[in-house]
């Protein structure tokens, strides 16, 4: 593989495990496995998980269940409040397929009765403590409106939760503990309206709560996305191995300042997005790692991507490092976060040159 600019790598083989892992985790806990497909975007890796049985899909934009309707996926959710601008689109593709959309709120209920007639599949979103859209669990007086104004017209398909607030836990029992409250809430709400909808499902959706969790009780359906390849932010977080890590972009070396002990990398805000974690008090947006025939090798010891503009980075090198690397070079950056890597870059490339689009 000849590399001369930023390019996302992708190790198949633990993509396709990753997959199977998280299928024969949904089939254990008896789960709908509806996964999130905003990660990879991808038709070809989109026809893995229909190797595995996956015939459900979530997704985060109309555009983005247009896509992958056109491949074939009838039966599709909208992991985003629904949104009134788009209802000509929306109305379109809920006749061609099965489209679940996203209440948020009351109001947001009222302007989808205002905006249409057609018959539409709707979730309520809930706020189990994320706080970034969803009526808070305990607001049931909400909730029965929403329900209400909504009865006649529209099918209410049940209640829509991603507990995004596990990404800033500080341990994994912490991530364990938001797990258990969000199925708290979302079985309480299971147990009071499952007599007057006996068909409706509860729907959970964060990755590090699916991976690590076992107590499922009164989830109908799961819906992780970032599993698929895993990143340094997941690593960190304790949710998966750094073997399981499935991407990697390799970025050409343009410069060395040894005095600073820099690396500078052709591979910057617009490659990478400008997410980080902190370590040691230092911002790291990734991982370095060096690249051989078949992936990517260890982490360097005391080596990390600390700085990035637009198209550079600014590697901060261990003394060992610095020595072995040659402008020309390529090195690897595991990335903080894949899903907003893999959805700037584009294109993934594999060991055996097999070139994968996406959205």
């Amino acid at each position: 593989m000849k590399i001369s600019k930023p390019t996302l790598l992708l190790d198949l083989q633990k993509c396709k495990n990753n997959i199977r892992k998280m299928v024969e985790k949904a089939e254990k806990n008896n789960l709908i496995f509806r996964p999130h497909f905003k990660t990879h975007q991808s038709i070809e890796i989109g026809k893995i998980f229909r190797e595995f049985g996956i015939n459900k899909i979530t997704v985060s934009s109309v555009k983005m269940a247009q896509f992958f309707a056109d491949d074939g996926w009838n039966d599709i959710t909208i992991a985003f409040p629904f949104n009134p601008l788009e209802i000509n689109e929306i109305e379109d593709l809920a006749v061609k397929i099965t489209l679940n959309i996203l209440v948020s709120s009351f109001d947001s209920a009222e302007k989808l009765l205002q905006l249409t007639n057609k018959k539409m599949n709707y979730f309520i979103e809930i706020d189990t403590g994320y706080h970034r859209s969803g009526i808070p669990a305990e607001d049931i007086l909400q909730i029965e409106n929403v329900i209400d104004v909504l009865k006649e017209q529209h099918n209410f398909k049940g209640f829509l939760t991603h507990a995004g607030h596990t990404y800033q836990a500080n341990s994994t029992d912490e991530i364990i503990r938001i797990h258990q409250d969000s199925v708290k809430k979302m079985s309480t709400l299971k147990n009071k309206f499952s007599s007057e909808f006996p068909e409706f499902i509860t729907s959970i959706g964060d990755t590090p709560s699916c991976t690590l969790a076992e107590n499922f009780d009164n989830i109908d359906e799961i819906r992780p996305g970032n599993f698929v390849f895993f990143d340094l932010m997941q690593y960190e977080l304790g949710v998966c191995k750094f073997d399981e890590i499935a991407v990697c972009i390799a970025c050409p070396v343009v410069d060395i300042n040894r005095k600073r002990k820099e690396i500078v990398i052709y591979g910057g805000g617009v490659h990478l997005s400008k997410e980080f974690i902190m370590q040691n008090g230092e911002p790291n947006f990734g991982q370095v790692v060096k690249l051989n025939e078949t992936g990517w090798q260890k982490p360097v010891e005391s080596s990390y991507l600390n700085s990035l503009s637009q198209e550079h980075g600014i590697i901060k090198a261990s003394d060992k490092l610095i020595n072995e690397i040659s402008i020309g070079n390529v090195l690897g950056i595991i990335p903080v976060h894949s899903c907003m890597t893999a959805n700037l870059m584009g294109f993934y490339e594999t060991w055996d040159n097999l070139y994968i689009d996406h959205l």
